[in-house]
């Protein structure tokens, strides 16, 4: 019977693999005759500032989107939890005989930009003809003869976090009409405009518009593929916590000389908490951080061991001689860490002196997996300070809180969330991944959660429904970072991936 049950899976694969080659012919066909089109969409929507520093901006590419989704015959609507919060475009476009519906998530703003660091004006975009790293040429891809060359790579802010994706879809669409091919499914579309601003509108548009948004299914199109540029799924992401912590010393700066060894040093007192908290490994030390921790399932184990070895390359891509953790790249990243972002204590260089400094400062992120939480990560960190004679503030201490405690550290949370993962064995994770496959034309990275955090949780708490990430965008296209940029393979691979996924998606 065994044997049975797997001839007939492998045969009903073949029937669709079958049946999805028409599909992705055509749609590869159109969106070969179609490159400049689609870069120039991508061009088109990357010049709108949509960032937060620029709320006008915002409402421009709102409507901006609108019409590029009523342009194909989606009823639309622009979704707003108050007076001066940023749209949500909403796309909808039935399929008749459809069983299922699949809403496809996107965000539209950008992160902020300091102009100075950009090599050129981050609204202005600029197709090169590779990362800065390889010292590109600019290419006037306007008057150049497509086929494009898939190395090629356009930069601006947003280009690839998530405009990309946004293109990705609207040209997955057009495929699949031009060709003669319709949606399996209902499409329902969420494009939001604050999601670099941590979504602190998101649960209230999804709890008002509970009833327009109910699906089957939602599909993430945000983060990177796996570095190894294969078309990749996730499943989950890591949620995320910030802290600010400041070790105090002495009221003013004291000479080292008259006063080393007998003053406690804030830069030293701080480093020494640092490698209290963590081992050089990236292991927590701190008792009861992980204690809430979710094991992996066999589904999970298994997607791991078959992903594709990329630590080495990397290793020569970062300049890095070493790793931590020992378990290869994708499995450290699927348990808590702990990451220190930056540390200020006196001066160096040329602004060094011989003085014990007043304080020092470490900004901390915290990653978080399921089934942690930002209440339980708090409580075992502040105990742990506790156990080691820290007396923790709110507030910068008065002298008669430093003469009352010879420990003293002020902390500064975020609110933080929580992390995700969906079940790698539900009937929709597989489908999606048969389907995903079937595009390739070969098996997909499958990630049982990403490394990086996006508020996935939002929807699970709100909506209780299917999740999974559909990323496009190239690793190693400098998201949040100057100089953002997208490679053109990835957009091509995109496209097809979205028209896959409308066109050939059943369970």
């Amino acid at each position: 019977m065994r044997t049975i049950g797997f001839a007939a899976l492998f045969a009903l694969l073949a029937v669709h693999a079958v049946s999805a080659a028409p599909l992705n012919r055509d749609v590869r066909q159109w969106r070969m005759q179609h490159e400049a089109e689609i870069v120039g969409q991508l061009d088109d929507l990357t010049r709108i500032a949509s960032i937060a520093a620029e709320p006008a901006k915002l409402d421009v590419a709102a409507t901006a989107l609108e019409g590029l989704l009523r342009a194909r015959g989606f009823d639309t609507h622009l979704l707003s939890a108050s007076a001066g919060a940023p749209k949500v475009v909403f796309g909808r476009y039935d399929t008749p005989g459809a069983r299922r519906t699949v809403v496809f998530y996107a965000h539209y703003d950008g992160q902020p930009v300091t102009r100075s660091q950009w090599v050129s004006d981050p609204f202005i975009p600029v197709m090169r003809t590779g990362p800065l790293a390889s010292k590109p040429s600019d290419v006037d891809w306007r008057h150049a003869k497509p086929p494009f060359d898939p190395e090629w790579r356009l930069y601006g802010r947003a280009v690839a976090d998530d405009k990309a994706s946004i293109v990705a879809f609207l040209a997955g669409f057009d495929a699949l009409k031009a060709s003669g091919h319709r949606p399996s499914v209902n499409l329902r579309v969420l494009w939001e405009g604050e999601e670099e601003a941590g979504s602190p509108h998101l649960a209230e548009v999804l709890r008002a518009n509970a009833a327009l948004l109910k699906a089957d299914l939602w599909l993430i199109g945000d983060g990177p593929v796996h570095q190894s540029r294969r078309s990749t799924l996730y499943f989950g992401a890591r949620g995320s916590m910030g802290l600010e912590a400041t070790v105090y010393g002495p009221v003013r700066a004291l000479h080292d000389g008259h006063y080393g060894n007998w003053v406690p040093n804030p830069a030293v007192m701080a480093a020494e908490l640092i490698t209290a908290m963590r081992d050089d490994e990236g292991h927590i030390l701190v008792p009861g951080f992980s204690d809430e921790v979710r094991p992996l399932s066999r589904s999970e184990t298994a997607a791991l061991a078959a992903l594709p070895p990329v630590e080495e390359p990397l290793k020569r891509e970062f300049g890095i001689g070493r790793t931590e953790g020992g378990e290869g790249l994708t499995a450290s990243t699927l348990r808590p860490a702990i990451n220190v972002r930056g540390i200020r204590s006196g001066g160096i260089g040329a602004e060094a002196n011989n003085a014990i400094p007043t304080e020092a400062s470490v900004s901390f992120d915290f990653r978080l997996v399921p089934n942690q939480t930002p209440d339980g990560v708090r409580s075992s960190v502040e105990t742990f300070l506790a156990a080691r004679g820290w007396t923790v503030c709110d507030r910068t201490p008065d002298l008669a809180m430093r003469l009352a405690h010879p420990r003293l550290i002020k902390l500064t949370w975020d609110m933080g969330y929580p992390g995700f993962r969906a079940d790698l064995d539900a009937p929709v994770s597989k489908a999606v991944i048969a389907a995903a496959g079937r595009t390739a034309g070969r098996p997909v990275v499958v990630l049982p959660m990403m490394g990086g955090s996006v508020p996935i949780y939002v929807f699970d708490a709100m909506l209780k429904t299917a999740l999974i990430g559909l990323p496009v965008v190239n690793h190693d296209n400098s998201q949040h970072a100057p100089n953002e940029n997208m490679r053109l393979q990835n957009l091509w691979d995109g496209v097809e991936t979205y028209a896959g996924l409308m066109g050939d998606l059943n369970w």
